[in-house]
């Protein structure tokens, strides 16, 4: 079996992680999963910015860990979780570079939600 090739990011792909500014907000079903002032905004090439809460600011008892996991060449590998109080939308939800390649160590420790898979995730100047 071969190894995961790993990729690093350069022009054609370009990621970079800043510290998002201001608050970061993440409900469902009426409970609010996160909430920080500390997160990261990953921008990965073409796709949409995606805000990267840390572990410590999240409600890690509202998630369930699933069975999920992806592969990216650029981050490593992916783990999922669910929120089970938001029903079968929001399984694998949320996900997480647990040891992140060191392109984009800074997001270890971190989690990001799916939009479509939440009620809300909220950005405000506070």
């Amino acid at each position: 079996m071969s190894a995961k090739p790993m990729r690093i990011p350069g022009p054609d792909h370009p990621i970079t992680v800043t510290p998002t500014r201001g608050r970061v907000t993440v409900t469902v079903a009426g409970k609010r999963i996160a909430d920080t002032r500390d997160a990261l905004t990953l921008k990965e090439a073409t796709y949409p910015a995606v805000q990267y809460v840390p572990r410590k600011d999240v409600d890690m008892t509202q998630l369930q860990r699933s069975s999920h996991q992806t592969y990216c060449p650029f981050k490593g590998d992916c783990a999922y979780y669910s929120i089970p109080a938001g029903g079968d939308r929001s399984v694998n939800a949320v996900w997480s570079y647990e040891a992140p390649y060191p392109a984009v160590a800074q997001i270890a420790e971190h989690l990001a939600f799916y939009p479509d898979r939440v009620d809300a995730i909220e950005l405000s100047a506070e």
